[in-house]
C-alpha cells in the first residue's frame, strides 16, 4: 500500500477513536451532539475513502474509480471488505447530517451511532488490519 493509503487509514483510525468517546459523553448535550455528527461524518467518509484504496490498490478492482460512496461500499461488500447492509443506511444518515443544522437528524440517530455504527466501522478497521498482515 502507498503512504496516501497509510496516511489515510491512520486518519480514520484516529478519527474513529475520538468518535467513540461519544460512549462516555453525555448525548443530551448539544455540543457533544454536534461533536459526534461531525467525527461521525468525517469517520464515514474517511472509511469508504480506504475501502475505495483497498479496493484499487489491493484487488485491483477500478470498475468504479471516480464512483460514488454508494458504488465503493456495493463493491466492498462483494469483495467482503464489510458484511454488513448497516453501510447503506450509515450513507443515508451522513447524507442527513450534512443538511442537520439545528441537531435534529443527529438527535434522532445518536444512539444508533454510538451503538451500532461505531461497532461496524471497528469491525471494518479490523478487517483492514488483518488484510495488511496477510498482504
Amino acid at each position: 500500500m502507498d503512504a496516501k493509503f497509510e496516511r489515510r487509514f491512520k486518519s480514520f483510525c484516529n478519527s474513529l477513536d475520538a468518535l467513540a468517546e461519544a460512549r462516555q459523553r453525555d448525548l443530551s448535550d448539544s455540543f457533544v451532539l454536534s461533536g459526534t455528527s461531525a467525527k461521525f461524518s468525517i469517520t464515514f467518509d474517511l472509511s469508504w475513502r480506504v475501502m475505495k484504496d483497498i479496493l484499487v490498490q489491493y484487488y485491483s478492482i477500478t470498475g468504479f474509480v471516480t464512483g460514488s460512496p454508494r458504488e465503493v461500499l456495493r463493491e466492498s461488500f462483494k469483495a467482503k471488505l464489510i458484511s454488513d447492509d448497516a453501510w447503506m443506511d450509515m450513507l443515508k444518515v451522513r447524507n442527513e447530517l450534512a443538511h442537520d443544522y439545528d441537531c435534529e437528524v443527529v438527535r434522532t440517530h445518536c444512539n444508533t451511532i454510538v451503538e451500532k455504527y461505531i461497532d461496524l466501522f471497528y469491525d471494518f478497521k479490523n478487517t483492514i488490519d488483518e488484510l495488511l498482515k496477510v498482504g
